[in-house]
């Protein structure tokens, strides 16, 4: 039972910050404008895919998971 809750907890600090990355997201000005971001805009359609933008979400993720569990494991 104990697991359950720390999980939840997990999940809601998770969730907690996902909320606030995307309340400031707007803020960080090259977030979106990078080189590699695919953006088509035609009459009455227009297409935007961050490609660039979010393979460097997922590095800065990831080093980061990989540190707290590198001092977790300490």
């Amino acid at each position: 039972m104990q697991q359950i809750g720390k999980t939840l907890i997990v999940v809601g600090v998770v969730l907690a910050g996902a909320g606030i990355a995307f309340m400031f997201a707007d803020r960080i000005p090259f977030l979106g404008k990078l080189p590699g971001d695919i953006t088509i805009k035609r009459d009455n359609f227009s297409f935007f895919f961050p490609l660039t933008s979010s393979i460097l979400v997922s590095g800065l993720v990831s080093g980061l998971l990989w540190l707290i569990s590198h001092f977790k494991g300490k």
